[in-house]
């Protein structure tokens, strides 16, 4: 025979207030989606190194097929503490002088234009911020078509990056005749086996001139 719990209080001579305490009850089903939901939330957070916020949480939660609300993401973040932090504003340096290096002349000297293709390539670095860390991207452009004919991609910043972003695009393009190639005066661009494959492929080499150079 079940009784109810005011009944069983006055049988039993205690408070209700003191029976609760003693027999806390069962989470209900929200409370449970709830729990789900934040060890969800918390992967999310762990995986953005605690740098997202409830409004990117969860929209990477909805491209997992996890259906939240806004409201809910930002108040169980919020009740749990979840805060994203501020992220220290280092990046990476790309261009370093190889000491002893001789700089080639700046033969490009601001003409951006071409007339053929394979006539003038121009190369650079740029770094790309991933949940895993940072990623190093060279690419090699022809300015006549604007296209990318040669690229690579690496954890780690090495003269062997550009030099398979040449190769790319010396096997892609098969220069025929002298072409102008034209980048800055980082170590990658200068280290001799670079060079020699500039020279090997006929290809001459411009360097960009910073302004503290004479």
């Amino acid at each position: 025979m079940e009784h109810s719990v005011k009944r069983m209080c006055e049988l039993l001579e205690v408070t209700r207030s003191g029976y609760y305490a003693w027999h806390p009850e069962e989470p209900g089903v929200r409370e449970l989606e709830n729990q789900v939901l934040l060890e969800q939330i918390r992967i999310e957070y762990k995986s953005s190194r605690q740098t997202y916020g409830s409004p990117r949480i969860r929209a990477s939660l909805l491209r997992k097929g996890i259906a939240c609300g806004r409201h809910r993401v930002a108040r169980l973040m919020r009740k749990s503490g979840l805060s994203p932090q501020k992220r220290h504003r280092w990046h990476p340096m790309t261009t370093r002088r190889r000491p002893g290096a001789i700089p080639a002349s700046n033969r490009l000297n601001l003409d951006f234009s071409a007339t053929t293709a394979n006539a003038k390539w121009v190369s650079d670095f740029t770094y790309i911020d991933t949940a895993e860390g940072w990623l190093y991207l060279v690419i090699i452009l022809d300015l006549f078509s604007r296209k990318v004919v040669g690229w690579a991609m690496a954890e780690q910043l090495s003269s062997t990056l550009v030099e398979t972003a040449l190769d790319m695009a010396l096997r892609t393009r098969q220069p025929k005749t002298a072409l102008l190639h034209h980048s800055d005066q980082g170590s990658q661009y200068t280290s001799d086996v670079y060079r020699g494959k500039l020279t090997d492929a006929n290809i001459q080499l411009s360097k960009v001139v910073s302004l503290s150079e004479p």
